[in-house]
């Protein structure tokens, strides 16, 4: 459904730009050829009708913005078929299901549900949101509990832990990695995705006013001596309507702050693994330490051997200002 979604709301943002975009064209043209047409009421009449559609459907379209409307639903598009796969291979390994197990994945369910609504109204994700964050479509976690002290032997001139594949140089990796995200990675797609957001509402306002100034100013043509005034401004204010639309959705500013978005919420929940795991004080009920630092390096497009690099950033002694690496290498 979702991915049927999907396709419907792209359809709709291609047809209701070239749609807006023919309306107000006309309606210049129209608005420039009246005062030396016969017809010349019928002209300017039929161009305000159509300039005052164009700014009501700009408004409206504006507000849902398909373009964003249509990455929702390809992202969860894929966190379905995510889900899917892991709960297939969770019954394919033939392990007991508990009750806990089935209610950690309803609340998969429900949050995912919750975070990529299929309904316009009630029900849609604000597209104007006064902060942007990191959109969220995992459940919460359990509040951490407090800390143990742990003590970490040496093997082979390595830190190891007493079990599990953990070890303090790790857990350093891990510390510094975690610090290097929400410094560097996560704030960049934020700090740009407020950029997107302030263009677009600045666009979707823009878009609206010029056609409806337009739509007004047709009203004067032919009138005198202020009617040579109202045909260049109807025309003028048509152009550069159909050209304000054509930069928000053509270029889908909606899906770029969207893509953003998701993006930073990518990097959230990292984050959140990590801290779930050097939060449980006891090492053996962590997720393995070799295996979850793998995932964490294919996540972010790195090798093992990459992980290591961050270490130093676990260091109070250096300062957020001071971290020039981005963590992540597939964004």
């Amino acid at each position: 459904m979702h991915d049927i979604i999907g396709r419907q709301r792209d359809n709709w943002n291609h047809l209701l730009l070239h749609s807006t975009n023919s309306l107000t064209l006309a309606a210049s043209a129209m608005a420039a050829l009246a005062p030396a047409a016969p017809t010349m009421v019928a002209l300017k009449a039929s161009a305000g009708v159509l300039l005052a559609t164009a700014a009501v459907t700009m408004a409206a379209v504006n507000k849902i913005q398909p373009s964003q409307l249509a990455e929702e639903q390809r992202n969860a598009t894929r966190l379905w078929r995510e889900l899917e796969r892991e709960v297939r291979a969770a019954i394919a390994l033939s392990v007991p299901t508990t009750k806990a197990d089935v209610q950690e994945a309803m609340d998969r369910v429900l949050a995912l549900d919750a975070a990529y609504p299929l309904p316009l109204l009630p029900g849609m994700l604000e597209k104007f949101p006064k902060a942007v964050e990191p959109t969220r479509w995992w459940p919460s976690r359990r509040p951490a509990q407090p800390k143990k002290s742990r003590s970490f032997g040496r093997r082979g001139g390595v830190a190891v832990a007493s079990g599990n594949g953990w070890s303090q140089d790790l857990e350093d990796e891990m510390r510094g990695l975690l610090r290097v995200i929400k410094a560097k990675d996560e704030n960049e797609f934020l700090t740009v995705g407020k950029l997107v957001l302030n263009l677009n509402r600045g666009l979707a306002v823009a878009g609206p006013a010029l056609a409806g100034t337009a739509a007004l100013a047709s009203v004067f043509i032919g009138t005198g001596e202020a009617g040579t005034w109202a045909t260049g401004a109807a025309v003028i204010g048509g152009a550069l309507a159909a050209s304000v639309n054509t930069v928000e959705h053509g270029g889908q500013m909606g899906m770029l702050f969207e893509l953003l978005r998701n993006c930073a919420g990518f990097y959230r929940k990292i984050q959140e693994d990590i801290e779930a795991n050097l939060n449980e004080p006891d090492v053996e009920r962590r997720e393995g330490g070799e295996l979850f630092a793998t995932k964490v390096a294919l996540k972010l497009g790195r090798s093992l051997s990459d992980l290591k690099q961050f270490r130093k950033m676990a260091s109070p002694s250096v300062r957020d200002e001071d971290i020039k690496e981005f963590a992540g290498k597939l964004f």
